[in-house]
């Protein structure tokens, strides 16, 4: 599992690839909380070359989205493909969390 921040405008886009599992989910939520800069206003996690993530990971992405509420940053999960969108649907992790078809259509809807 990588780790890439770009940046635009005051909107942090992580994305990942790889797998995010029990081994190293934590790995994955430090990484992910340490980059979040202060001046973020929104996070967008791009999950276009993740090939796997489980329920360790899932649990990673909502610690840091219940972070985020508490300095009024928004975060949403984007371009996720078959296996990785088949576990956010059973989990109702799509009903929890907003999740874009690509990054061009989160940036837009967070207004960055």
């Amino acid at each position: 599992m990588e780790l890439m921040i770009t940046r635009e405008h005051a909107t942090m886009i992580a994305t990942t690839d790889g797998r995010i599992d029990g081994t190293n989910a934590s790995q994955f939520q430090r990484a992910l909380e340490d980059a979040i800069d202060e001046s973020d206003r929104a996070v967008i996690i791009d999950l276009v070359n993740l090939t796997y993530i489980s329920s360790a990971g899932l649990r990673a992405i909502l610690l840091t989205a219940k972070s985020l509420r508490g300095k009024d940053t928004e975060l949403a999960v984007c371009s996720l493909t078959g296996p990785v969108r088949e576990v956010f649907q059973i989990s109702g992790f799509d009903q929890i969390l907003p999740v874009h078809s690509s990054r061009d259509e989160a940036i837009a809807a967070l207004g960055a």
